[in-house]
């Protein structure tokens, strides 16, 4: 009786030899088309069936004919030669430029409003190439990173950490916008003093907006959060949003968030008094890094991308 730790010593060149056998229907032709001598070929047949203790083929007047135990190790030497090719035409692929996972993590702002769309024509151009994106806050993309996690990162401020390379990518603006309707409407500017005065929601600890803001204000205004009266915090730009469109307050986003809101004019931007709050979207990546051309493919792309300038820095 055969045991199942027989198959272990079955060879990929002895079921192909299979294959070869079943298709071609004679040893001889099976020989030619595999590039081997009969002999060899008849080889390999008898060392499968002598390690499973069984006969696999018969020789017949109409041609090779296999067993029943055969026909099952038939079955299983079409799925081996079949994963034994598409991986090796995955692997061509890689090394054709054609093909290739990438894993990348990104902030809400590239992940929501950026993304999608650039990913969108990358793929037109690469179909073989597959990206796939996981958002978070800033901290945490960095963080998945760092820890080999994912492969490439884009979030909205240069990281401080030695182990981390970054590139700036794309301009971006933060803006105040409130709703429409806001008594504030049609306002050249709102000095800081009425804004904080004024219901305000903010991102959660951990997000580049929140962190830029907060920077800003400490540096170019000797002020912080806590003079804010904070109705809300949340933990994404659209929430964010849903807030200041149900009343809830005003708040300081990414003009890439809020644009459409803006044009359907469901929402205003109001400057701010003396105030211009920009910053980049970094491309990040941990070191050492090994780049396959898959990523590098990518990474020009996105170098090259012609991404609208929020707001177009007037």
């Amino acid at each position: 009786m055969v045991r199942k730790e027989d198959f272990r010593n079955i060879s990929l060149q002895q079921l192909e030899t299979l294959l070869f056998l079943v298709s071609e229907g004679s040893f001889s032709r099976a020989a030619k088309k595999m590039h081997l001598s009969q002999p060899s070929l008849t080889k390999h047949i008898a060392n499968m069936e002598a390690i499973l203790g069984m006969t696999v083929v018969r020789r017949e007047k109409t041609g090779v004919v296999l067993t029943p135990e055969g026909k099952i190790i038939f079955d299983l030497a079409r799925k081996m030669i079949k994963l034994r090719d598409e991986a090796g035409e995955k692997i061509a692929g890689i090394q054709a430029n054609e093909a290739g996972d990438i894993s990348v993590a990104a902030s809400t702002i590239p992940a929501t409003y950026i993304l999608p769309h650039v990913l969108g024509l990358f793929r037109k151009a690469h179909p073989g190439i597959r990206i796939t994106v996981q958002s978070a806050d800033s901290e945490e993309v960095l963080n998945m990173i760092l820890s080999g996690e994912k492969e490439l990162g884009i979030i909205g401020k240069s990281p401080a950490r030695g182990k981390l390379e970054a590139e700036a990518l794309w301009r971006d603006r933060l803006a105040l916008a409130v709703p429409a309707g806001h008594r504030w409407a049609g306002r050249p500017f709102v000095p800081l003093p009425e804004l904080m005065e004024e219901p305000f929601i903010i991102r959660e600890k951990g997000s580049a907006t929140r962190e830029i803001l907060e920077r800003y204000l400490e540096e170019q205004a000797n002020a912080d959060l806590s003079q804010f009266r904070i109705s809300a915090e949340f933990g994404s730009s659209e929430a964010v949003k849903e807030a200041i469109l149900a009343g809830l307050g005003v708040s300081i986003l990414s003009l890439r968030a809020v644009t459409r809101e803006i044009k359907l004019r469901l929402l205003q931007e109001i400057p701010v008094e003396n105030w211009r709050i920009e910053r980049s979207f970094y491309l990040i990546l941990r070191r050492p890094f090994n780049i396959l051309r898959h990523h590098q493919l990518f990474m020009d792309f996105i170098r090259q991308f012609p991404l609208d300038k929020p707001g177009q820095t007037k």
